[in-house]
C-alpha cells in the first residue's frame, strides 16, 4: 500500500512540475500608457467636463487597476476622487464601459456577489480604454450631473490620444 501511495506522490509531484515550468516561461509584457498620454488624456477630460460647467476628477488605471494618474477639477467636491476610481476599477474589471454594464443591469437583476465587491459600482462614468481590441486600462470621471456626461467626457479624453496608443 505504501509503494502505491508513494508512487502517486511521486507522480502528483511531476505533473505539478511540469505545469510550473509550463507556466514560467518567461517574462510578462503588457501595455500601458505613457505618463504624458495618460496626463494628456485625464485634462482634456477634466477640461471637456469644465467647459460644459462640470466641476469632476479623473483618474486612469492600468490593466491592474493601479492608479497611473489622477486629476482633481477645479472646485470638484472631494467624493469625486473615489467615484471617479470607482468606475474606472469597474471599467477595468469587466473591460466594458460602465455606462454599458448599468444598462445591463436595468434588464437583469445584480448577482449577489457582484454587488458586494470591493470598490465596483455599476455607474455610468468608467470607460475602458483599449487598443486593438484589447484592455489596457480605463478611465473614470466622477462629478458631473448625470453618468452619461461623465461617459463623454471620459471618452473625450481618450479620443484625444487614441491615434497615439500604439
Amino acid at each position: 500500500m505504501s509503494r502505491m501511495v508513494s508512487a502517486l506522490m511521486r507522480g502528483a509531484a511531476l505533473l505539478s512540475l511540469s505545469v510550473i515550468s509550463a507556466s514560467a516561461q518567461g517574462l510578462v509584457s503588457e501595455k500601458r500608457l505613457s505618463a504624458p498620454l495618460v496626463s494628456e488624456a485625464l485634462a482634456v477630460a477634466v477640461a471637456t467636463c469644465a467647459q460644459q460647467g462640470y466641476k469632476v476628477s479623473a483618474v486612469i488605471l492600468d490593466l491592474d487597476g493601479v492608479r497611473q494618474g489622477v486629476l482633481r477639477g477645479d472646485g470638484a467636491p472631494i467624493h469625486t476622487l473615489d467615484s471617479s476610481f470607482i468606475k474606472a476599477y469597474t471599467a477595468v474589471t469587466y473591460r466594458e464601459d460602465t455606462i454599458v454594464l448599468a444598462a445591463r443591469l436595468k434588464d437583469a437583476p445584480m448577482a449577489p456577489l457582484q454587488s458586494k465587491l470591493p470598490n465596483v459600482a455599476y455607474a455610468a462614468g468608467g470607460v475602458a480604454i483599449k487598443v486593438d481590441g484589447e484592455t489596457i486600462g480605463s478611465i473614470g470621471v466622477g462629478g458631473a450631473p448625470g453618468g452619461e456626461k461623465d461617459t463623454a467626457c471620459a471618452r473625450a479624453g481618450i479620443e484625444k490620444i487614441r491615434d497615439r496608443m500604439k
